[in-house]
């Protein structure tokens, strides 16, 4: 079975390397030509356009960096679901809203092909190491067909349930990241002020009720001040929070920590501060405190 694959970028790359050193007969497409044909060097196949990659393969892998590029791309009037066949299974790994994934579902079907949402979480480590999570919302069949090439990528593969279900597993995980980096960045604030060292905090935490994984991973980063130029950029995580609080406004919920949490790194995206490290937050805590 063949597969083609959307998107290298700083998690499509790493998913692409994994599915071709395994083994999967694959073809590749990206806005960025040497990308191709460095892919091609190594023994993928390139594709000239989106349509081109949809027509040669059986399953189609998109990994897009927004809401907008996923819809344009799959969507779009040359994108992958006006060109895909019966049967055909195509899976998007983006990050966007359900209401996409539910209308990428919608198109899917009306051509008589499938849809899986598979968001991804694992950061571009988890993509290079081939050890991603990935939540997917789809039908069982379809599933099963892809579920050969998510195992290349992911070492937590799950089926969430119907269509929207990965998306909306994706930004529920989403949510945690947010609120949880705040809640560190406000405890290492606070070891600043007391004089503890951060590193011994955290290695402390890790066997505490107060530890979490955006402890363990903030905690050097932070300790080094090594926040410009990440590969877990704010822009990311603003993007993600951003389709959160509009989640909460169209559902009426109320998402006081989440909401608080979006601000924060929306302030720090008015700063200028796109690329730096999610976990550089900490210096906004610090401009606001006395």
């Amino acid at each position: 079975m063949s597969v083609g694959f959307v998107g290298l970028g700083n998690m499509g790359q790493g998913m692409a390397d994994n599915l071709l050193e395994k083994g999967a007969e694959l073809t590749v497409f990206t806005r960025t030509p040497s990308k191709i044909e460095a892919m091609i060097d190594r023994g993928a196949a390139g594709a000239t356009s989106v349509a081109d990659l949809t027509r040669k393969v059986d399953v189609v892998l998109v990994c897009l960096p927004d809401v907008k590029t996923s819809r344009d791309l799959l969507l779009g009037e040359d994108g992958v679901f006006a060109t895909c066949r019966p049967g055909q299974v195509v899976v998007d790994h983006s990050t966007v809203d359900i209401a996409t994934s539910r209308a990428c579902a919608e198109s899917a079907e009306a051509k008589g092909a499938h849809f899986l949402d598979a968001p991804i979480s694992g950061g571009p480590g988890g993509a290079a190491d081939g050890t991603l999570s990935i939540m997917v919302g789809g039908n069982v069949d379809a599933f099963e067909t892809a579920h050969e090439f998510f195992n290349k990528m992911g070492a937590n593969v799950k089926l969430m349930g119907a269509s929207g279900a990965g998306t909306a597993m994706k930004l529920i995980n989403q949510l945690l990241v947010g609120v949880h980096t705040v809640a560190a960045a406000e405890a290492f604030a606070l070891a600043n002020s007391a004089g503890v060292d951060i590193q011994t905090a955290a290695d402390l935490l890790a066997v505490s009720w107060g530890g979490s994984t955006m402890v363990d991973r903030s905690a050097p980063i932070t300790a080094a001040r090594e926040f410009p130029d990440s590969a877990a950029p704010v822009r990311n995580l603003d993007k993600d929070l951003g389709i959160i609080k509009s989640l909460a406004t169209n559902e009426g919920l109320s998402l006081e920590m989440s909401l608080k949490s979006q601000e924060m790194f929306q302030h720090m995206m008015s700063q200028g501060k796109n690329d730096y490290d999610i976990s550089g937050v900490l210096e906004v805590i610090e401009e606001r405190s006395r």
